[in-house]
Parts: structure tokens; C-alpha cells; sequence
């Protein structure tokens, strides 16, 4: 069952409980990938297997996670083309209770570095859940990178 999330602003990146961030250098420039992060949200699904699919809505987007897992985001910052962030308002993940991702982008000679950081907080199961869970995550979010750099 989802269940409403506590509204975060942008400083949750740096404040909040559980911060995994994950990195990973593209060919392909900052525009072009700040391009594919805000203004392709269906392609999400193409890129990162996680996600089955993904649809914008009036001020953020719908996002279906493979194994059942939803999201209803708000789209916090769209500032081409160095970052790209978004809350979590519900989900239907147990014990989250704010939730916060940022893609920062920044040149690297002729491509792009980029950093992304999932900011959390939730109850003490939720939270050691994150943690255990942070290798696979960097690893689905780095391939991800991957395959979007391939797609571009």
C-alpha cells in the first residue's frame, strides 16, 4: 500500500540520514544527458533495468519499479544542464519516509562526470535495508550510466 512521504527540499542531499551516492564518467556531453534524464522520462525504462516504466505528470513523474515497487515524484530541481533532482511524495516501499534523488552533472573534457546521490530517511529497518542494499544499487545505477552513455 503507498503511503505519503515527508516533503524534503534540495539540502536533503546533504542532510539526510542515508546518503548513497554513486558515479560514473560519459562520453557523451552534459546537455545531452541532462536532456535525457528531464525531458525523456519514458526512455528511463531503456537505460535502467530497474525501472519497468516511468511517465511524467503535471509537476513530476510516475515511476514503476520492476518487482512492484511505485513512486509518485516531484520534480525539485531541472537546471540544464548541470542537475536534476526529485522527491519521492509516495511510494509503496515500508518504512521510507523521505526520499530525495539528485543527478549532478559536470564537464569532463569532451563528456560528462556524473554523481548520483539518493538521500533517505525512514524507520531503523528502512535505513539498514539502504545500506545493505547500496552495492547492488551502485551497480544497477552504474551500468545504468552505462547504457544510457551507449544510447546517446
Amino acid at each position: 500500500m503507498a503511503h505519503q512521504l515527508r516533503p524534503v527540499g534540495l539540502d536533503f542531499v546533504e542532510t539526510a540520514p542515508v546518503r548513497l551516492v554513486f558515479g560514473r564518467e560519459m562520453t557523451a556531453a552534459p546537455r545531452t544527458v541532462f536532456r535525457a534524464l528531464a525531458e525523456d522520462v519514458p526512455g528511463w525504462s531503456q537505460w535502467l533495468t530497474g525501472v519497468k516504466s516511468a511517465r511524467p505528470t503535471e509537476h513530476g513523474r510516475q515511476v514503476r519499479l520492476r518487482g512492484g515497487v511505485r513512486f509518485e515524484e516531484t520534480v525539485l530541481a531541472s537546471r540544464a544542464p548541470e542537475v536534476y533532482a526529485y522527491r519521492v511524495d509516495e511510494a509503496n516501499v515500508p518504512g521510507a519516509r523521505a526520499w530525495l534523488e539528485e543527478w549532478r552533472l559536470v564537464p569532463s573534457g569532451t563528456g560528462t562526470r556524473v554523481r548520483m546521490t539518493f538521500a533517505l530517511d525512514g524507520t531503523a529497518p528502512f535505513r539498514a535495508m539502504c545500506r545493505l542494499a547500496a552495492p547492488g544499487m551502485g551497480r544497477a545505477i552504474r551500468e545504468g550510466i552505462r547504457a544510457l552513455d551507449r544510447r546517446l
